[in-house]
């Protein structure tokens, strides 16, 4: 004999796990948040003098073939850029380290909100890495940018459709 299936709410109302594309999401969010915590690590250690210059040093003795001018333009710019401004570097990338923690963490345990703050967190972002692919083109730049793009597109999807799920359920239990 089976149980049958209750009418009282539907299926789709059910909780389950997040979706997997919102894991995917998440997982690349914490890649990031990892990645810029070591980029403001090293731009900490870079804020000492000695560290600055160890580096400088290195890079005018590394032997680079077919990149000698590539290399003078690093130590040129790492020169002009200064061992002070690696402070400012590495709190900004500890800024971004914690938006793509918050926004992965929150994706990761299937969040409401956490699919909102992605979604104008990255949108908010679109229009300037439209700018630098406009007028500095990459490869990168572009998957990025198409990335992007296609992460907000599917969480405005998977958000509506969890809204919409969420007002039928408080409608069918008033």
């Amino acid at each position: 004999m089976s149980i049958p299936e209750s009418t009282d709410a539907p299926a789709a109302i059910t909780a389950g796990p997040p979706h997997a594309g919102l894991r995917v999401i998440a997982v690349y969010e914490i890649v990031k948040t990892v990645c810029l915590v070591l980029v403001a690590m090293a731009a900490f250690h870079l804020d000492r003098q000695q560290n600055f210059e160890h580096l400088v040093h290195w890079l005018e003795h590394l032997s680079l073939a077919d990149s000698n001018s590539l290399r003078w333009k690093l130590v040129g710019l790492l020169q002009d850029f200064g061992p002070s401004r690696f402070v400012a570097v590495g709190i900004v990338a500890l800024g971004y380290a914690v938006l793509f923690g918050i926004e992965g963490t929150g994706l990761w345990l299937g969040k409401y909100w956490a699919e909102w703050f992605t979604v104008i967190a990255t949108g908010s972002l679109i229009p300037l890495e439209l700018y630098e692919t406009l007028h500095h083109f990459g490869w990168l730049k572009l998957v990025a940018l198409a990335g992007n793009v296609a992460i907000v597109v599917y969480l405005v999807r998977v958000a509506l459709q969890t809204r919409a799920t969420r007002q039928a359920l408080r409608h069918h239990t008033s």
